[in-house]
């Protein structure tokens, strides 16, 4: 339990760090850190001691250094990977986007806040903004599209994208 309260005060302030944009400085990775790495990408919930024991260090090294690799930004948080159509969330699509230039913050603002979104990106191309989403049917992506996104006064074009099928890919090990 205590290593759950401090794996989510890590991820807290890792998240906080992130927002705020002060981060330490990147540092190289050694092979403990990739394998743990690794490791955590295949199984979030893996506990100290079965990642010490894969790695073969101390559960205190284990855990310190996922601590650092939390506090420093590299691993962001820990989650599940969801079957979206299982979830009721049948729908996906890419979501391209033109916007007004310099409006990058303001929009990703409004992104975050529509139900679904799941990956947003600035991109450079025809396109500024990649964005995926994950809808019950086609009528709520309708509704995004048409209403939610294109009354944002900061997007000038949008163009969908609807995915029939997707694979998450696994970390390679």
């Amino acid at each position: 339990m205590a290593e759950r309260r401090g794996r989510v005060a890590s991820e807290q302030m890792a998240e906080s760090q992130e927002d705020s944009g002060v981060l330490p400085p990147p540092r190289p990775l050694d092979a403990i850190d990739q394998d743990i790495l690794r490791m955590l990408q295949a199984d979030g919930r893996a506990s100290i001691r079965s990642v010490a024991d894969r790695v073969h260090v101390s559960r205190a090294n284990a855990y310190a250094r996922i601590n650092r690799l939390v506090e420093d930004g590299v691993i962001r948080g820990f989650g599940a990977r969801v079957n979206h159509e299982r979830a009721g969330q049948g729908t996906s699509a890419y979501i391209t986007l033109k916007i007004v230039q310099n409006s990058w913050r303001t929009v990703r603002k409004e992104l975050r806040q529509l139900p679904g979104a799941s990956h947003i990106a600035l991109v450079g191309g025809d396109f500024d903004v990649l964005l995926l989403v994950h809808v019950s049917d086609n009528r709520a992506l309708r509704e995004l599209v048409l209403t939610r996104l294109q009354a944002i006064p900061q997007v000038l074009s949008t163009r969908t994208l609807l995915v029939f099928e997707e694979e998450d890919l696994e970390p390679q090990g």
